[in-house]
């Protein structure tokens, strides 16, 4: 900070927040835009099958058509909707012979109207050959599954083994098992995926112009000139507000491709806007991993080794969920433990369903869950309390930088720290004597508690990213930065950052971001990557304009500069003399009349290395044994994301995170049926929570400044996930060990739940452990890492 007290810590209201409140902001689907064209797309109703034919005969006569277009009229390239698995299963972004999902595009209908398209496109016949399904991930690997890709030899879209196998659990005393689904899940944004696009000469050298809801408008930019054979400087791509994103909107979906080929073809401006049902059935899902896992323990409760076996969902063709297996869950598979051996073998399905993309964590809860299970079933076959069994294996602070046996490098970590101030936090002690009461006197209503303790991967990989400060002539500042905010508090973030360095108000500092024309280039968001890179960049930035704006105002006070500070009114001049100092709006008329121009600067900032934050959680929950229904009573989350610049803006996206990692531990799962129909394609059906079922979480903070950044800051938005998932879900498994019970698979529903009473009343609880399927044996010996650094970089 430029001054003892600083802005930077407190909890600053959000700056952006009148504009949402007051409708004077936009999103894509209320965008103005004259003689808009409304696209709707037919699509499959089979999860596998060849294309007979398509009929468009009657809706190119229904009324306010204007274009019906299959994939040999678009002539679009296949393509990847986001970072490459397999080249050998480019998506086309209309089926071309074959569709691979029951909502694979196959034609789009363009009209006057919304309800014009949509009513033409129901017209659209489209004769199949009706092909078997392979809904599930572990079926479609087998040896005698039918390959449902010419380009490949069965449905492994990619995967590899591990040499050391069994081995790493020769040593030890104990061996503990158990089979983890961590289940297929919708993304389910408020908004669904959204694009807008004007085909024409702006008058600023853009021939085309793409409004569309995304998390990285620069990389769209990229992708999609790749695709079209673009200049980038011919194509703008702007984002305006993102009604969630959450992963899911990274990349360019076929639906994209398509809606900039029709507009380019017509030479009129087109609109899509997401249907729910079309949201849930198309957007990439999130998830979808089984796993076994075997860990090797000493008698005294000391890991000796972690043997894991992991298969992905891809979904149909090689969507980037494929990558978050070998990417980011295998990384980040030692978790916060002390491990001295680590295989892992991991392979990766092509199912006729969904394609798979990135949700919340993108890999690292997946990772975090099977760590924090194992744990669990270890404490309970072990007769050790979970939270001392993890104590006896974390990692100390005196080891780090830690290097994992995966690759990684941790930055700085306190783990038994934040244990100890979510136990503290919980009253851990209380609880396991309410517990032990509740059981003594046969309660209906028992309880569970449930830890997890985590750490997760943040601006995987590093990376740069774009920042720049601008002073105008009246005094007030300009923030233009690479990343694209779509509603965790940018504007305010980076705000304080400047006014931290030069002590402009913040209602004097505007915010530019998420347009191709004004902001240069950009990492844009995700990975929690935003203010450790983009704020680090602005932090930069502000600090060259104070630099330059010091060096002005000892030339025009005749002063030395270092003599010149920023005084508590915001102004520069000659420390003590408040009377000798120079406004923001007169040091930029003094730089516009010097030789080296406006007041400003704009660079990039690189980061050497990910950054890792980490917590704990303890979730408290009450399970009726009648009926199996799960209450959570009680989640309490310690996050350590290294510095905090605004309290108020890392508590709600713990309390954002929290929300979708406990409703995936107790409702959300994306079902289908054997022919690949799926069940949950309406929020009718789809178990989404509302705020009725949770308690107010009770969120804290440890503060660890990562070396790697100025602002010591790291990623927060997805933390919330990856603790309270499985804290949440081992406080189901709690409240029934008594009765024996050692597992339930998530979604931990009351059916799930009445089921393993019931089991355990019957003496049919069963095993937590089956042996992994044979095809793990066949996967190749020799793991890419190429594909694994480029997932992570980019999540």
């Amino acid at each position: 900070p430029r001054m003892a007290t600083s802005i930077l810590g407190t909890s600053v209201i959000r700056l952006e927040d009148p504009a949402f409140l007051t409708g004077a902001t936009t999103y894509i689907d209320n965008l103005d835009l004259s003689g808009v064209l409304h696209l709707a797309f037919v699509r499959s109703t089979v999860a596998l099958g060849r294309i007979l034919s398509i009929d468009t005969d009657q809706a190119w006569a229904m009324p306010g058509v204007v274009g019906v277009f299959k994939a040999e009229d678009l002539n679009i390239p296949p393509h990847h909707a986001f970072i490459p698995t397999n080249d050998a299963v480019k998506r086309p972004p209309l089926a071309t012979g074959m569709v691979h999902f029951v909502g694979d595009p196959v034609a789009v209908v363009v009209g006057r109207t919304k309800s014009e398209a949509v009513d033409a496109a129901e017209t659209v016949i489209v004769d199949y050959d009706v092909l078997p399904a392979q809904v599930d991930m572990e079926t479609a690997l087998a040896a005698d599954a039918v390959s449902q890709y010419d380009t490949l030899v069965g449905n492994l879209m990619a995967g590899f083994r591990d040499p050391q196998g069994d081995s790493v659990l020769a040593d030890a005393e104990v061996v503990v098992r158990g089979r983890f689904e961590n289940q297929r899940i919708a993304v389910v944004p408020m908004e669904g995926n959204a694009i807008a696009v004007l085909p024409d000469d702006d008058g600023n050298g853009h021939d085309i112009t793409i409004y569309v809801s995304t998390q990285m408008p620069h990389m769209f930019q990229r992708l999609m000139c790749a695709v079209f054979g673009t200049e980038p400087e011919k194509m703008r791509v702007i984002t305006p507000n993102v009604g969630g994103g959450f992963g899911g909107k990274a990349g360019v979906t076929a639906e994209h491709s398509v809606a900039v080929a029709v507009a380019r073809r017509l030479e009129r401006p087109v609109k899509w806007v997401e249907t729910r049902t079309e949201n849930m059935q198309a957007l990439p899902h999130g998830r979808g991993q089984v796993q076994y896992v075997e860990m090797g323990f000493t008698r005294a409760g000391k890991i000796t080794g972690l043997r894991a076996r992991i298969v992905g969902d891809a979904g149909a063709y090689a969507g980037f969920g494929g990558n978050l297996v070998i990417g980011p869950t295998v990384a980040m598979a030692q978790g916060v433990y002390d491990i001295p051996k680590i295989s892992i073998d991991a392979a990766v399905a092509l199912t006729t369903t969904t394609p798979m993309g990135a949700f919340r964590g993108a890999g690292r809860p997946e990772a975090t869950c099977l760590l924090e299970r194992i744990m669990d079933l270890a404490a309970d076959e072990l007769g050790v309390d979970p939270a001392e069994l993890r104590r006896r294996n974390l990692l100390q602070p005196q080891q780090f930088p830690y290097t994992t046996l995966t690759g990684r490098t941790y930055d700085v970590g306190r783990y038994e720290f934040a244990l100890d101030t979510a136990l503290k936090a919980s009253d851990y002690t209380a609880l396991l004597a309410e517990q032990t009461e509740r059981r003594e006197r046969g309660d209906r209503v028992q309880m569970g508690i449930g830890i997890s303790t985590y750490v997760e991967i943040t601006a995987g990989g590093g990376g740069s990213e774009f920042g720049a400060v601008d002073i105008a002539p009246d005094g007030s500042a300009t923030i233009r930065v690479g990343t694209s905010g779509h509603g965790q508090g940018h504007p305010t973030s980076f705000a304080m950052i400047v006014n931290d360095q030069l002590g402009i108000p913040l209602d004097q500092i505007h915010f530019v971001q998420s347009d191709t024309a004004e902001v240069p280039r950009g990492s844009g968001t995700g990975g929690s990557r935003s203010l450790q890179l983009g704020g680090t960049a602005v932090q930069h930035a502000a600090v060259a304009v104070l630099e330059r704006a010091k060096r002005l105002a000892a030339t025009a006070l005749e002063a030395n500069v270092e003599d010149i500070v920023v005084h508590d009114d915001g102004k520069v001049g000659v420390a003590g003399v408040p009377a000798s100092a120079l406004s923001w709006s007169e040091l930029a008329a003094h730089a516009a009349w010097s030789d080296d121009g406006p007041l400003g600067a704009e660079l990039d900032v690189t980061q050497s290395d990910a950054t890792f934050p980490f917590g704990s959680h303890v979730a408290v929950v009450d399970v009726d044994m009648e009926t199996g229904y799960v209450r959570l009573r009680r989640l309490i989350a310690v996050d350590d994301a290294g510095r905090i610049l605004n309290p108020m803006l890392v508590n709600g996206q713990q309390h954002g995170g929290i929300a979708q990692g406990v409703a995936q531990a107790l409702w959300e799962q994306f079902v289908y049926d054997e022919n690949g129909n799926p069940l949950t394609s309406t929020l009718a059906e789809y178990a989404m929570p509302s705020a009725a079922e949770f308690p107010s979480f009770e969120v804290s903070n440890t503060e660890t400044p990562t070396p790697l950044n100025s602002l010591g800051a790291k990623g927060i938005g997805e933390s919330g996930t990856i603790g309270s998932m499985p804290a949440v879900h081992n406080a189901v498994v709690d409240a029934l060990s008594h009765l024996g019970v050692r597992h339930i698979d998530m979604p931990c529903t009351p059916e799930r739940v009445w089921q393993a009473i019931t089991d355990a009343a019957s003496g049919t609880l069963p095993d937590p452990w089956r042996e992994p399927p044979a095809f793990f044996a066949t996967l190749p010996l020799q793991p890419s890492s190429t594909k694994v650094d480029e997932a992570e970089a980019d999540i």
